[in-house]
């Protein structure tokens, strides 16, 4: 018998990037705890199919699932937090919405009537939210919906929110998360701004059943009765955000403010008496008391943005944690990266990750930062274009091919060690090109990385275009790079160590992406470890 789902809404007032994603994962994490079987899923109002095409600097990370969908950067926070992976129904966006009705009209499915917001862009948001809770794999569907409420490109979201509590009653709940702010010169907090943010809600139909309240100071009784007597809601309805140390503290802040009960009251479902977060505290235990710290230069062209290698940070942190480290990021563009500067800028450094990402600009301070941590025996993990930037460095360097380089930045290179397959040369458009999803490798049982994954076959996910070029592999195994795992469909090269060197692995997959609190990635494991190790044999 199929589960019958219950779905909780996750709203936003007042401000954006107040953490709505934070917050919906964190109360996945609780029901979790409790037993229940949880999915989050993340409504976004831009008019773009997917985050796909979008500029690191307009979107941050693009995050790519198992399924090969180009996604939101808070379908990460899930996984990350619930250790369930995420696909294509758990991200929508306002263009992929109109797209499937235009593409229904065109084929004549609404028999030629008026095709309009209401009912059809609705009806088409109902049925995508409802596609994770129609499988009856889950108790509970999480959804959060981007942006802030008042924004003109919410309103369809909102008024399908409106239209589901209405027929679900006691299924569905809605979770408006708002800013409570301090005026620090007058020594208050202010209710008014969530006040409104309440009030624009609920002249598009919706009433907040929980008000979860991000604030920098503790919210007091008093407070907590006004915000609930004109909210129309509860007082233990009124749950405090306070600002924490870590995001991985936050479920257990939500905890404590009863978020998950609150939600098992207003949807009706009983209480289990246990619930089990050990794991988690342990995890959180381990990352506010490390035991010791190393310094990894994480080198890439968008250092300066913070959510640009989100999955890369968040990775470090497991690994971290694991290793009992606290790790130290420093980030260096590679675009001011050269021979004279180099061991000024990387000496002090206790491993160096050299990031992904596509296009030119910055590759030569990428090639030198690798040549630098190769000849210095400093730890190396190389994502994407940073392990294909490997491979080009060792064709320089220690094959002396001249010149040598990838065609996606040179289309002449004599030494085109980085190239597409036949097969993908013959396909039109970037995206047709794609290699995306999560693909086999098979692991070289005498190399670095079958010793941390503990296993010959693994499956990570992808997103690039351009390969290792097989022509070249033998010269490259036989002057000490190893071949240390292959794609066994395509013979495809995934990743490629130093036999020489202490740690140094590139890989063409990304494995920040499935490092979850639960499973921290071993590749993130091992190289903090070695990292660690590098530091103290240079006390």
């Amino acid at each position: 018998m199929k589960k019958q789902a219950k779905y909780i809404f996750v709203t936003g007032g007042v401000s954006s990037s107040l953490g709505k994603g934070i917050i919906s994962s964190s109360l996945a994490k609780l029901l979790q705890a409790r037993g229940f079987s949880v999915t989050i899923q993340k409504l976004d109002p831009y008019i773009n199919v997917d985050p796909g095409t979008l500029n690191p600097y307009e979107h941050g990370e693009c995050y790519v699932t198992d399924d090969g969908a180009e996604t939101d950067l808070d379908l990460g926070h899930y996984e990350r937090f619930s250790n369930v992976p995420t696909s294509q129904a758990n991200n929508v966006t306002t263009g992929r919405i109109y797209q499937n009705v235009i593409s229904k009209e065109r084929k004549g499915e609404y028999l030629g009537t008026t095709v309009q917001v209401i009912p059809h862009i609705t009806d088409e948001i109902k049925r995508l939210i409802k596609l994770l809770g129609e499988t009856g794999a889950y108790d509970f569907v999480i959804t959060e919906i981007g942006g802030t409420v008042g924004d003109i490109e919410s309103f369809p979201f909102i008024e399908t929110v409106r239209q589901m509590k209405w027929e679900m009653n006691e299924n569905c709940a809605v979770i408006h998360l708002t800013l409570v702010p301090y005026l620090k010169s007058a020594g208050e907090l202010k209710t008014k701004p969530t006040q409104h943010s309440v009030k624009t809600l609920l002249e598009q139909g919706v009433q907040p059943d929980i008000i979860v309240c991000r604030t920098e100071h503790h919210l007091n009784e008093g407070i907590r009765k006004k915000i609930a007597q004109f909210c129309n809601v509860k007082p233990s309805s009124v749950v405090e955000s306070i600002d924490a140390e870590t995001i991985y503290e936050v479920p257990l802040l939500m905890k404590e403010e009863r978020l998950d009960i609150e939600v098992l009251k207003k949807t009706d479902t009983p209480i289990p008496e246990t619930m089990d977060l050990n794991n988690w505290n342990n995890f959180v235990n381990n990352l506010k008391n490390p035991k010791e710290e190393v310094t990894i230069a994480l080198v890439g062209k968008y250092i300066e943005l913070k959510d640009a290698y989100k999955s890369i940070n968040e990775a470090f942190i497991h690994g971290g944690a694991k290793n009992q480290v606290s790790v130290n990021i420093k980030r260096v563009n590679s675009e001011v990266i050269e021979s004279k500067n180099v061991g000024k800028l990387l000496g002090d450094v206790d491993g160096v990750l050299v990031a992904p990402g596509f296009g030119g600009r910055g590759i030569d301070g990428k090639i030198e930062a690798i040549r630098y941590a190769r000849e210095n025996n400093i730890p190396f993990l190389g994502i994407c274009l940073g392990m294909q930037c490997a491979a080009i460095e060792f064709a320089r360097n220690v094959l002396q091919l001249k010149g040598a380089h990838s065609t996606e930045m040179d289309s002449d290179t004599p030494y085109p060690v980085i190239d597409l397959m036949e097969n993908q040369k013959k396909i039109s458009g970037l995206g047709g090109t794609m290699r995306l999803g999560a693909y086999d490798c098979k692991l070289n049982k005498a190399s670095i990385s079958y010793q941390e994954y503990g296993r010959e076959a693994i499956k990570e996910r992808h997103r690039h275009r351009y390969e290792f070029n097989n022509q070249y592999r033998e010269e490259f195994i036989g002057n000490g790079m190893r071949v240390a795992g292959v794609n066994p469909d395509e013979d495809l090269v995934e990743i490629i160590e130093l036999t020489n060197h202490p740690w140094f692995v590139g890989v063409q997959f990304h494995p920040e992406y499935k490092s979850t609190v639960a499973n921290p990635h071993p590749l993130f494991v091992g190289f903090v470890k070695a990292s660690l190790k590098h530091k103290h044999n240079k006390l």
